[in-house]
């Protein structure tokens, strides 16, 4: 599986995200895991977003490299997460993971679900 660079990647990850993301690797001791990105159905908006570690890839998936952050996302997801940008805030309201996706027609409120 070739590992494309973060210049090459249909998804986005701000370098807080990608600093939030290596910590928590480091934290809970997880290794070479990587970050996977997801959508699946559900949710207020009919689709969500999904986050978690992963250490299988799959012919169906495309990694990228931030700066030594490997990221994970199948080819279904990656048509719905084109041009998406994970950003993460340390801010006491509001904090957390944000998705900012162009392809989003609507949201939900709390951001975790959104609708093409």
């Amino acid at each position: 599986m070739e590992t494309k660079t973060k210049n090459e990647a249909d998804v986005f990850l701000t370098p807080a995200a990608v600093e939030e993301v290596k910590g928590m690797i480091l934290r809970k001791k997880l290794g070479n895991a990587a970050l996977r990105l997801s959508v699946d159905g559900g949710g207020c908006s009919g689709l969500s977003y999904n986050l978690h570690f992963d250490t299988e890839i799959t012919q169906n998936d495309e990694v990228f490299d931030f700066d030594g952050l490997s990221v994970i996302v199948d080819k279904k997801s990656g048509v719905y997460l084109t041009g998406t940008t994970l950003d993460f805030s340390t801010a006491l309201v509001g904090g957390g993971f944000k998705f900012q996706n162009p392809n989003a027609k609507q949201s939900c409120g709390c951001g975790e679900s959104f609708s093409t």
